[in-house]
């Protein structure tokens, strides 16, 4: 009986602090948004703390550390806000991180697929990419609204995958934060961290199978000897 043949390998990866570098605009969008409050402007030293959830949480952090915080009835118009500002900019300052575009058509010739899942608005990480000329390249991409749950829970990133046509078992989740690093702990997936992006803390403290300090090293050799080696890492 011949074998069933081996699925392509799945690279899910998140988008801000990841894929782009989209501090500038997260910035200048949210420094916009809590103006209408006539609060103080946040920094990119404070992003760090503030990013990671979604417009909403980001809004609601940054109001509370200018010592503001809202009401729950207060928000919605800030998010939309924040989101007017941010679409009616795209791309603005946003760049893809150095070698990123190589690494993924270097990814893609060798087979291999790509998938987005980011905790930012759907249609903000479409808009995006759309601008910046990068959908063509991803089978899926999710945000914190495409289903009823964002990552750190596993869920996101399994809803993910099955929109990618993916297989968990060859799938390898790329991100910059905790959240990515523990949505792959929560799917059992293996995590390449890059430590170029918006984490709080040294990416190596989230404890990813490995971390990449350029584009240039992501290779097809690198996420087989992670396929193979996490069941393993699993099974310890």
């Amino acid at each position: 009986m011949t074998p069933a043949p081996v699925r392509p390998a799945l690279i899910v990866f998140d988008l801000d602090g990841t894929l782009l570098d989209t501090h500038a605009d997260l910035v200048e969008s949210l420094n916009h948004t809590i103006a209408a409050l006539g609060l103080e402007p946040v920094s990119y030293d404070d992003l760090t703390h503030l990013v990671g959830q979604g417009a909403r949480v980001m809004i609601e952090r940054a109001c509370r550390l200018r010592g503001h915080p809202l009401e729950s009835d207060a928000v919605p118009p800030l998010v939309e806000r924040f989101v007017a500002h941010y679409a009616g900019n795209m791309p603005g300052h946003t760049e893809p991180y150095p070698g990123l575009v190589a690494a993924m058509d270097r990814l893609t010739s060798a087979g291999y697929r790509l998938a987005v899942c980011t905790n930012k608005m759907e249609s903000l990480a479409y808009g995006l990419l759309d601008k910046l000329d990068l959908t063509g390249y991803f089978e899926a991409i999710t945000g914190g609204d495409t289903f009823e749950y964002r990552k750190p829970d596993a869920r996101h990133l399994i809803g993910t995958i099955d929109r990618a046509g993916g297989d968990i078992g060859r799938t390898v989740m790329i991100g910059d934060s905790i959240n990515d690093i523990a949505v792959a702990k929560n799917a059992a997936v293996p995590s390449i961290a890059v430590p170029f992006g918006y984490s709080d803390v040294p990416v190596s403290s989230l404890d990813p199978d490995v971390i990449i300090m350029h584009y240039d090293e992501l290779m097809p050799e690198l996420v087989e000897r992670l396929l193979r080696e996490y069941p393993d890492k699993v099974a310890v």
